[in-house]
């Protein structure tokens, strides 16, 4: 089952909680360390590779032991900082679903959680109704007659949950915010990427062969003879390739004006003659809306053309193959299994994850809100808002002071930046109001039936919001998400409660250490308001012009200096960072560190030279910083995250920043010679 909602243009993250001296006007105490600080190593030499020489390469001078030390768990595809504390979310999930499962109080909320986890946890069952809760749906794409019947069908499912050959939600226009509007996006593929199906080098070959090997195996576990499952394996890689080849790349998909593309209805249905969207849109759910966004009209066009020269029966197994990859992970285990055995080669991942795990985060996913107030309640101190709205308040200050101080930008512009700055709305640890799924049911003994009702809800909700007023109190993450966002149509910057504890902050700890984590996660999704896509939306969320023509120019020059840099990052054999891919992300990093560091430094830690456990103040900050980007990944996940993720790998999103950051020379006395050595008039300013 697909979950449909609109993602993020926005920098995911991590963040953490801090309290701090505030920079101005705020009568918080300043923190001193504490006397028991040195017993608890919140920097730990243990976990550094002190014969490395921290110019040379930071990240392994502060973690090389650490990396040494902790191998990637078998069920995982990395272990870092970031996966301990999602460990740590699941393990705190799965408690408060095994309380829900045995709790005698049978109100909506525990028994809706507790039989969903309960349902998901009876493997026996599961597996004794084999691909049964599918049959129904199968029988049907097989007596479809026509084309007509295909796109009636193809709406049906959507409001099932399960889409295919394109994208669809309903989500805010980005140049008029305050409205819904239904948006169409490109899709219909499986693999990660676009070029898994065209490139020809030695990996993405395996990986074809890999997955045309679990289409056949899939469908054979459907009842498929091998020689039919074989010739739909070809069919559907025929199929999904036509439709890679007419997608955009990540790297166009991060600029908001192309991707932005405003039809009416009747003008979208001229550009694919083969679709009425007049005729499909209220079968989807979509009544009363003469105009749509479309992120790219020429895949639509390109998919109305396979439309149109596609037979009936290959379009019929091009469905029953989306119905199988919607509903697979909620089958036997015959299907789970195959699912897993595809995962393998594509990330390298050596063990299942346990089923506690994978049903604890489906949950979350499906319920999170209901999950999220049982969270908050047992693991979210009420005091750690305002601590984190006070060290939100302290990174604000600083970031208008950078802002104040650019040599390169217009007094006009400083003005409209500062205003866009003030205006971010805060969002800390949990939603002031939570969904209700109502017409959600949920049965002990009827686990897909349950996902599917999931689901439903899901899509009905996102319809819904048509014609509403926009709801700007919504959270695009749960309570448990270890994670941050930025998202620009809202100009809003969240952090769940689930991200906030150590390494990023931790109450006992310094203020270096908290400001080096914490400190610098906030100062990234703020930075993400001026990156090179959060830049293009004004202070309300508007996608709007706001720049001076010199000003956009200057920042375009700084930019590119910061892509170039990370082009020249190699991750594994011939496989470079994507500067472009990832520019947002390193935009973000080096001015959230930034930002973060001048705000440290007005706190009474920040302005002494008092060592803790041997290091300074700010060689702790650097340090800490350092220590939360600390991640061993397979090879294999590696060379997919590197075609799939905006962000860095951890190295050299540790890495990269700091080597344009005078401080960082000064407190570990780089010099030149040192590898990471840039001089004075190279390092990169950008906010």
């Amino acid at each position: 089952m697909n979950k449909h909602i609109a993602l993020l243009s926005a920098a995911v993250l991590t963040v953490s909680l801090a309290v701090a001296t505030p920079p101005t006007g705020k009568h918080t105490k300043p923190r001193d360390p504490k006397p028991g600080a040195a017993k608890t190593p919140f920097i730990d030499r243990q976990n550094m590779s002190l014969s490395v020489k921290p110019g040379d390469d930071f990240y392994q001078y502060a973690n090389g032991e650490w990396l040494k030390k902790n191998p990637i768990p078998a069920s995982k595809t990395s272990w870092g900082s970031f996966n301990i504390l999602r460990d740590k979310s699941l393990d705190a999930m799965k408690t408060l679903l095994d309380e829900a499962t045995k709790s005698t109080n049978r109100g909506r909320l525990y028994q809706m959680v507790g039989d969903f986890y309960a349902s998901g946890m009876d493997s026996a069952a599961i597996d004794q109704k084999g691909f049964d809760p599918i049959k129904a749906d199968l029988a049907r794409v097989d007596g479809l007659k026509n084309k007509a019947d295909m796109l009636n069908e193809m709406a049906y499912q959507r409001t099932q949950g399960n889409g295919m050959l394109f994208g669809f939600f309903v989500g805010q226009d980005r140049k008029n915010v305050s409205k819904y509007l239904p948006q169409i996006s490109q899709g219909g593929t499986s693999l990660p990427d676009r070029d898994y199906y065209l490139k020809n080098d030695p990996r993405s070959q395996k990986i074809r062969d890999a997955y045309r090997d679990h289409l056949t195996k899939l469908f054979g576990l459907i009842g498929e003879e091998p020689s039919r499952a074989s010739q739909n394996a070809d069919l559907v890689m025929r199929l999904e390739t036509a439709l890679a080849k007419a997608q955009m790349a990540r790297v166009d998909m991060r600029d908001p004006y192309k991707t932005y593309n405003k039809l009416t209805v009747a003008d979208l249905s001229k550009q694919t003659p083969g679709i009425n969207w007049s005729d499909l849109m209220p079968k989807m759910g979509v009544r009363g809306q003469d105009t749509v966004l479309v992120q790219n009209p020429s895949f639509m066009r390109a998919t109305d053309s396979l439309l149109t020269a596609t037979p009936v029966e290959d379009l019929k197994t091009y469905m029953r193959w989306n119905l199988l990859k919607g509903s697979a992970s909620y089958l036997s285990d015959a299907f789970v299994k195959q699912n897993f055995a595809f995962q393998r080669v594509l990330t390298g991942q050596k063990e299942q994850t346990p089923r506690w795990q994978r049903m604890s985060g489906m949950i979350d996913g499906t319920l999170g809100d209901l999950l999220g107030q049982l969270y908050v309640q047992k693991y979210f101190k009420p005091e750690a808002k305002q601590r984190m709205m006070v060290l939100v308040d302290n990174l604000e200050a600083s970031f208008k002071e950078h802002i104040n101080g650019l040599d390169w930008m217009s007094a006009n512009t400083k003005k409209r930046a500062l205003t866009k700055l003030v205006s971010f709305k805060r969002k800390i640890g949990y939603p002031d109001k939570w969904k209700n799924y109502d017409g959600v049911t949920i049965r002990r003994d009827d686990f897909y039936g349950n996902v599917k009702s999931a689901s439903k809800w899901s899509y009905n909700y996102m319809i819904n919001r048509l014609g509403k007023p926009v709801d700007r109190t919504e959270w695009g993450m749960t309570p448990p998400t270890v994670n941050a966002y930025y998202n620009p149509v809202n100009n809003e910057i969240a952090f769940p409660a689930a991200i906030l504890q150590f390494p990023f902050f931790d109450p006992d700890a310094d203020d270096a250490v908290n400001y080096g984590g914490i400190g610098a996660v906030i100062g990234h999704e703020m930075t993400h308001g001026f990156d090179d896509s959060g830049r293009q939306y004004d202070a309300d969320g508007t996608m709007r012009d706001w720049w001076g023509k010199d000003d956009a120019a200057n920042f375009k020059k700084r930019a590119d200096q910061v892509k170039e840099q990370f082009f020249g990052f190699k991750v594994l054999d011939s496989l470079k960072v994507n500067g472009q891919l990832t520019l947002g992300e390193n935009l973000a990093d080096l001015g959230g560190l930034a930002i973060a560091y001048d705000a440290f430094k007005k706190t009474k830690q920040g302005k002494g030279k008092v060592e803790i456990d041997g290091f300074t103040p700010d060689q702790r900050f650097f340090l800490s910083w350092a220590q939360i980007w600390r991640t061993n990944v397979l090879p294999e996940t590696q060379a997919q995250l590197i075609m799939t993720d905006s962000h860095s790998p951890g190295q050299y999103r540790c890495n990269g920043p700091v080597s344009n950051i005078d401080a960082w020379y000064k407190a570990f006395n780089v010099q030149a010679g040192d590898k990471m050595y840039k001089a004075p008039d190279q390092r990169i300013r950008v906010w």
